[in-house]
């Protein structure tokens, strides 16, 4: 791999907190760009103070060990500045006006009031792009409400449709394991970014990108909504189970469970004769997928008992034969010691300033030129305040962070 990162040169002003803004910042870092995060003087981004810390027995300073913290904040650079503060607004301006990009995600009016909104610098440097994060955005009703990522996840209607059926057990709405609403909001706003960037290269000019939750949360609902605007069928939990097709779900091995998809006819016919089963695929019940779907009640119970009696690998090596979609529902440590995962380089190994090894997630994206520059420590609080005292630095924050790129 040769070339620099895709993004070097971009300057990143980072006033954001918790994890779809910080993670957005993050992934402009990894592709390059120089990253820097303003947090409050003394505790910094929240989850500075969340728990488990990194290193959990000797932890220095708890407040630059946090796993939360470290999750989206890697190959930034941190200064500290008091926003309410004349000097604090100061320094900010002083950096946005060198910036191309500045990621906020105060509630609505915040930074007004201390001068450091969008339209106050945006008359400094006009070709700021200027990306406000937000619970519900900056207009309608619920603007001035605080929002966190299963708030909306509730509201958006995703725990509607995430859970176990009423009735069944474990059924009720419930949230999804990780936070899939920041997350996502983090990906449109580093596309948004982008976008913006590229408009600039032709007209001159940055523009607002105001992006909510909630707007995220509704638009990710994807065929489950427009299935809902098409019909107006209210669509209920299924578990595992797929709207769509049938046989999907996740089926009792001897030693744990596997998750299926047979996603057509033939498909059917082959996972029915991989287990022994090939009277079913002849059974007018079964032998279309709209008819599957009709009497999922009827076959589910046989399936059942054609699985309880294997072993996940043996189910998994009967359908990968038969070119049927299977996995088995992996922990955490059987996923990072899946060689594929091993393989895809996903967890990267990264040298800490006290001479120990740290392991964290890796950035998904693979150039073929370009490096991506994941493998940079979290900076200390305020660990380069002095650099910006004057204004951006020129060096590059791989000088004094430890820059390691993808092999």
């Amino acid at each position: 791999m040769s070339g620099l990162p895709a993004l070097h040169g971009l300057r990143v002003l980072d006033l954001s907190r918790v994890l779809a803004g910080p993670l957005a910042a993050q992934i402009l870092a990894d592709l390059g760009a120089d990253v820097v995060k303003v947090e409050r003087p003394g505790t910094g981004d929240d989850t500075r103070q969340w728990a488990p810390p990194a290193m959990v027995h000797d932890a220095a300073s708890t407040i630059d060990e946090s796993v939360y913290f470290w999750s989206c904040n890697r190959g930034k650079r941190s200064v500290t500045a008091d926003l309410a503060d004349p000097h604090g607004q100061a320094m900010v301006r002083g950096l946005a006006l060198q910036a191309d990009v500045l990621i906020e995600n105060y509630k609505v009016g915040t930074l007004a009031r201390h001068g450091l909104d969008e339209a106050s610098l945006r008359r400094l440097n006009p070709g700021l792009v200027y990306c406000s994060i937000t619970g519900f955005g900056q207009t309608g009703p619920y603007r001035e409400r605080p929002g966190y990522d299963t708030i909306v996840q509730a509201l958006g209607g995703l725990m509607s449709i995430t859970g176990n059926p009423d009735g069944a057990p474990g059924g009720g709405a419930r949230k999804s394991g990780v936070a899939v609403a920041d997350q996502l909001t983090a990906l449109y706003s580093t596309v948004a970014i982008l976008a913006a960037i590229q408009e600039r290269s032709t007209s001159g000019k940055g523009q607002h990108i105001d992006m909510s939750l909630l707007d995220v949360q509704v638009a990710a609902l994807a065929n489950i909504g427009n299935n809902f605007l098409a019909t107006g069928v209210v669509p209920r939990r299924m578990g595992n189970r797929l709207a769509t097709v049938y046989p999907s779900d996740n089926f009792r091995c001897v030693d744990g469970d596997l998750m299926i998809i047979v996603g057509n006819d033939e498909q059917f016919r082959r996972f029915c004769a991989a287990l022994g089963l090939s009277e079913l695929a002849r059974d007018e019940r079964f032998t279309r997928n709209s008819q599957r779907l009709r009497h999922e009640a009827d076959l589910a119970p046989l399936l059942e008992r054609a699985f309880a009696d294997r072993t996940v690998a043996e189910c998994l090596a009967l359908l990968e034969k038969a070119g049927v979609p299977a996995a088995p529902i992996n922990d955490m440590s059987q996923v990072f010691a899946d060689p594929q995962v091993e393989e895809r380089g996903l967890v990267r190994e990264v040298q800490r300033p006290d001479g120990r090894t740290a392991r964290w997630l890796g950035n998904p994206i693979r150039f073929s030129r370009s490096p991506v520059v994941d493998a940079r420590m979290p900076p200390r609080l305020g660990e380069h305040s002095e650099q910006f005292e004057s204004g951006w630095p020129a060096e590059s924050p791989g000088q004094d962070t430890g820059s390691n790129t993808q092999a």
